[in-house]
């Protein structure tokens, strides 16, 4: 044997033996070309592949998944609305970086403003939104880093809301993948994360208004199937970042690249993990947020059972060809008594594969169940006394 097979051998042989990164359910993964990377599962939280994905690196303006967060949430909370109008402030205005070029004194819609945050990674909307929010920018990150400990996210802090570079700022792949997968549960922020053009007229006053085009900063829009977002970042510190999602068959992943050398190879990064995940995993769909699964008895109420309902979505992933293996029960909760109040919790749903329990969701109750009367509370007893 010459010595060119050889070496060709002894490629081959360090290739397939290097070590891999452990990934449920799958015997490989693919590396990525990036700093820190990682591949789950929107709804279960599921990590189907990461690399590095704890390692606390700055994130550019990935940060304004946390600020796109916390906008959506007033909205749905009912605090704020998307026609409330926002005068821009001097602060606010003076935001390097990518921008929508706004004028101190400028007003716009929050509906404007948070179309600036998604599509152009707008740093000045970033601030005007959080100073309409918070009333400052100071309270938002304060506000931003309280999300974050909620969230459960131990490689999280912030210092500003837009990600523009300076000390102290950092988080993970796997944390960027938690609020990604957060923010995508609100419907209001969807068509924001998947437009990929519009325009929109900046300027102080109506007569010197120009337009801006603004075409979304994440490629995969106009390129992968099935691609609903989420966002683009860059500095020369973090280098190209990018928080990816995509939706296929009720399967929604989320890809998160940090530090990768150019803007392609982010892109190209984050499809072959979004492919391999597609490619590899299936979902087993339970039951839809408040589809009514089971009942669960009530006690001293008025009628003597109650619907159960799921709080969420429940599903679970599974490596393709394992879906049979999945199965569930429901399991009231014991000694529930009226009062009982619509989305309180009365029971759980356990999800088992091949008889082991992999998750656990809580259930709530459908209906208010009111407490019997007085009458009705003494036929009840007597009613337990002879069926013994």
């Amino acid at each position: 044997m010459n010595r060119h097979k050889l070496i060709c051998i002894g490629v081959f042989l360090f290739m397939i033996l290097q070590p891999l990164t452990p990934v449920y359910g799958a015997e490989f993964a693919p590396a990525a070309n990036a700093k820190s990377a990682v591949l789950i599962d929107a709804v279960s939280g599921t990590v189907l592949y990461e690399q590095n994905s704890h390692e606390k690196l700055p994130p550019a303006s990935v940060t304004k998944v946390m600020t796109m967060l916390l906008v959506t949430e007033a909205i749905d909370s009912g605090r704020v609305s998307l026609d409330d109008e926002i005068t821009i402030s001097e602060h606010a205005a003076s935001m390097g970086g990518s921008q929508m070029y706004m004028e101190p004194g400028e007003v716009h819609t929050l509906d404007e403003i948070l179309t600036g945050i998604s599509m152009v990674s707008a740093n000045d909307a970033c601030v005007a939104a959080a100073e309409f929010i918070s009333g400052s920018s100071d309270i938002f990150v304060e506000e931003m880093n309280k999300r974050a400990k909620a969230l459960g996210l131990k490689d999280t802090h912030f210092e500003n809301t837009n990600g523009l570079p300076v000390s102290n700022h950092y988080t993970s792949a796997y944390d960027i993948a938690v609020m990604s997968a957060e923010l995508l549960k609100h419907d209001v922020i969807l068509p924001y994360l998947s437009n990929t053009s519009c325009s929109l007229n900046v300027g102080k006053s109506a007569d010197k208004q120009t337009t801006l085009e603004m075409v979304n900063t994440n490629k995969l829009l106009r390129s992968y199937s099935g691609a609903i977002g989420i966002k683009t970042g860059f500095t020369q510190d973090a280098k190209y970042c990018l928080s990816a999602a995509a939706t296929r068959n009720d399967m929604t992943l989320i890809a998160v690249i940090l530090g990768s050398e150019s803007s392609q190879i982010r892109f190209s990064e984050a499809q072959r993990l979004l492919d391999y995940g597609y490619a590899n995993y299936e979902v087993v769909k339970i039951a839809d947020k408040n589809e009514i699964i089971g009942n669960a008895s009530v006690e001293k109420g008025k009628i003597p059972f109650t619907d159960l309902k799921a709080d969420q979505k429940i599903q679970v992933l599974v490596p393709k060809g394992e879906a049979s293996d999945i199965s569930y029960k429901t399991s009231p909760k014991d000694g529930l008594t009226a009062p009982l109040k619509e989305g309180d919790t009365a029971g759980k749903i356990i999800v088992t594969k091949k008889d082991e329990v992999i998750a656990e969701y809580d259930l709530s109750a459908a209906i208010d169940v009111k407490k019997a009367g007085y009458k009705k509370l003494i036929l009840q007893g007597i009613e337990k006394l002879v069926m013994g």
